[in-house]
């Protein structure tokens, strides 16, 4: 997930880089060197050209805090404990004599030896030293710089073991936050009340899912480098593949820092704002097999701009959209708002289920097109239409969800807040011929009661809001509305149930909620929930 200047859905706004894999990886998960075997060597680490080893520390590890007297352990004690779960972050969670630690790289079930190396008065955080005994659930991890990048957290366990995990993560938040009664699976006895959340939908082959890479570029012996920031810095670690990524974003990547290395183009350096190259985005349409390459560059001119297109085309075949973004703000926001076209066309196509979308440059669109398509399945299963129903989809960003629901519906109204995304969310209707949806800039509090004033009343109202949640105001005003169903459509568990539990409170009752894995292999799960108004039920 790097902070990147977006349109789209609800998810536009995000800044989690890890909750897509790519870019800024702040998310990185660590371990010892007892955990697996080493594998670093395949990763170089480099610091942006001229930085020095202060510029790139950690925030916050200046100074050293004062002890806190009383604890049952202390900074840099050894101790043996078990891990009894893992928090939201992928870290073990352990106790020492009542004492919460966590512990970076330790699975539930297993005993780990840890050194402690940070204390609060209410938790510590230690270093996995050995794994005492093993959880059925760790497996190696195969990439060779899983302990440097951070874009993954949570290869080292299985696959079974991350959607189990996920599931229990919406179990989870859902009692603790939303206070929610929850059916437990195999119940006996008497009929139970409460939410049916089912099993996580997985992929089948969980690997090379994603259709975007954002790569930070930087200079070292030899030329460009490009790849992740190692965790806490903005060292790049420089990587010719990722095993998250289609292989083709990885050829691509490669292939621009060979030729930039081999034309003398200059990265860009943080510190000075100096140098040209700042990051390559390639996008990959798996559908159609098109590709995007954007060149983000600090300035317009570029050096030997033509020799430099005609070898990508010429090593690139199926490259074709070749774009330029100029940024020159010293920031780590990807985009700046100047792109034009060197190469190609402006937009590349693809497809989710029946639905076409045209993918510009800046555009927001779904990384992991496969689990999108189940992901939005399962929005449509739950929306219940007959075709005779009004929708509202209340963070519609470019149209992803709106189009979907447009084939079962009579209608539907799509309202978001970014005007670029709803520019292009009319864009992919004309390009669709839906004649049955609308878009409107705005916020959907403010839109929705307009709505209602001109005599639109939804039948359901699809919410897919980005992590923060609903604006409670939205909230108010689907109470108001009275559809018959809600759908949401959520990105963080927690946010889900404490919103849920508004709803509940305002006459509508949870039905099922089923957590979508979009990105295997990183802490991030997706849910869908289906509400129904109490009184209407069948």
């Amino acid at each position: 997930m790097s902070n990147t200047n977006r349109s789209g859905r609800g998810k536009n706004r995000r800044n989690s880089a890890a909750s897509q894999g790519q870019g800024n990886a702040s998310a990185s998960r660590q371990s010892s060197k007892s955990s697996r075997p080493s594998t670093r060597q395949q990763g170089k680490e480099v610091r942006p050209q001229g930085a020095s080893l202060s510029a790139v520390r950690p925030k916050g590890r200046e100074r050293e805090s004062a002890p806190i007297e009383g604890l049952p352990v202390s900074k840099n004690e050894e101790t043996v404990i078990d891990i009894i779960g893992m928090n939201h972050d992928g870290e073990g969670v352990g106790r020492a004599n009542g004492y919460t630690l966590f512990v970076q790289g330790a699975l539930p079930g297993e005993t780990v030896r840890v050194r402690v190396m940070k204390t609060k008065k209410q938790y510590g955080y230690a270093k996995l030293l050995e794994i005492v005994k093993a959880s059925p659930d760790r497996v190696s991890a195969p990439c060779p710089i899983y302990d440097q990048c951070g874009g993954c957290q949570i290869q080292h366990m299985s696959y079974a073991g991350q959607l189990a995990w996920k599931r229990q993560l919406v179990v989870d938040n859902l009692q603790r936050i939303g206070k929610l009664n929850v059916l437990v699976e195999d119940a006996e006895g008497a009929e139970q009340q409460g939410i049916r959340v089912l099993p996580t939908m997985g992929m089948d082959e969980p690997w090379r899912y994603r259709n975007k890479a954002q790569v930070p570029i930087g200079a070292a012996e030899g030329g460009l480098v490009g790849g992740f920031y190692a965790k806490g810095s903005h060292r790049i670690i420089d990587m010719d593949t990722c095993l998250i990524q289609h292989e083709h974003n990885d050829e691509v990547v490669a292939k621009v820092k060979e030729l930039g290395s081999h034309l003398g183009i200059s990265a860009y350096n943080e510190e000075t704002g100096r140098g040209l190259l700042r990051h390559v985005v390639v996008k990959k349409a798996f559908r159609t097999g098109e590709m995007m390459l954007v060149l983000v560059t600090n300035g317009r001119d570029i050096p030997y701009k033509d020799e430099w297109i005609g070898s990508i085309r010429e090593a690139i075949p199926h490259v074709a959209s070749i774009c330029q973004n100029v940024n020159k703000k010293q920031t780590n926001v990807i985009f700046g708002d100047e792109t034009r076209v060197l190469w190609g066309r402006d937009v590349i196509y693809d497809y989710i289920g029946d639905v076409q979308f045209a993918i510009s440059a800046r555009s927001f669109y779904q990384v992991n097109p496969v689990q999108t398509e189940v992901l939005y399945g399962k929005t449509v299963e739950y929306a219940g239409l007959s075709g005779k129903e009004t929708v509202i989809d209340a963070y519609c960003g470019i149209g992803t969800i709106s189009l979907f629901l447009a084939q079962h519906a009579d209608q539907v109204y799509g309202v978001e807040i970014v005007p670029e995304a709803i520019e292009d969310a009319r864009s992919n209707a004309m390009l669709n011929e839906m004649k049955n949806v609308k878009f409107e800039v705005g916020a959907s509090e403010d839109v929705i009661p307009r709505w209602k004033e001109q005599g639109i009343e939804a039948d359901v109202i699809v919410v897919d809001p980005p992590r923060k949640g609903c604006d409670p105001r939205l909230l108010d005003t689907i109470l108001e509305m009275k559809p018959e169903r809600v759908v949401y459509v959520s990105c963080n568990p927690s946010t889900l149930a404490r919103d849920l539990r508004v709803l509940e409170d305002g006459g509508y009752r949870t039905v099922e909620v089923t957590p979508v894995d979009m990105f295997p292999h990183t802490v991030h799960v997706e849910s869908v929930a289906m509400l129904v108004r109490i009184g209407v039920e069948n």
